[in-house]
């Protein structure tokens, strides 16, 4: 099996990921008891999470460590190195989710941020869109699809409404032969 590489995350639906703060407060909005948005289910077809460092310093600021204990887990950072708890830094990550995708596994799950999802798509390297949009206009803020003079055809796959107005869309990526 060909291990694909999914985007899976979350925007406003004027198409921010978090305010130029980093702040991602908005996303509390749609939080429901007992609701995962089918991310529990998606886990169980990955076995590696891939984060950027802005995103992964977010996590951190949780207080809840480095999650996907069973995961294996990287972050793309061009100024640290080494280990986390079971998260690796690597700083390239184009060579790594090639690398990835050669080797036997389960599907690769990215989850941003902007700039990571930008390196991935400019090189044709994302399979897989998921994304949630939130009900809400920030106005400004860390786009998530920036300009990537990269056009690319993508196939509707399926689309979930949920209660708290969150509509989550799946896509994906049509290869060019």
């Amino acid at each position: 099996m060909k291990r694909k590489l999914a985007l899976y995350i979350a925007m406003s639906l004027d198409g921010y990921i978090a305010k130029r703060d980093d702040n991602i407060d908005f996303l509390s909005m749609v939080e429901t008891a007992n609701e995962d948005y089918g991310h529990a289910d998606f886990l169980q077809s990955i076995d590696t999470v891939i984060w950027g460092r802005k995103t992964f310093d977010k996590v951190l600021s949780f207080g809840n460590g480095v999650p996907y204990k069973n995961k294996k887990v990287y972050v793309i950072s061009r100024s640290r190195t080494g280990k986390e708890e079971h998260a690796e830094y690597t700083d390239n990550a184009v060579n790594l989710v090639k690398s990835l995708k050669q080797q036997e596994g389960q599907n690769i799950y990215c989850d941003g941020g902007a700039e990571i999802v930008y390196e991935l798509l400019s090189n044709r390297l994302i399979d897989r869109i998921i994304v949630s949009v939130i009900p809400h206009l920030l106005g400004d803020g860390i786009r998530l699809f920036k300009d990537n003079n990269t056009e690319q055809q993508l196939v509707f796959k399926r689309s979930i409404n949920y209660p708290s107005g969150l509509v989550q869309l799946w896509y994906d990526i049509k290869k060019q032969l």
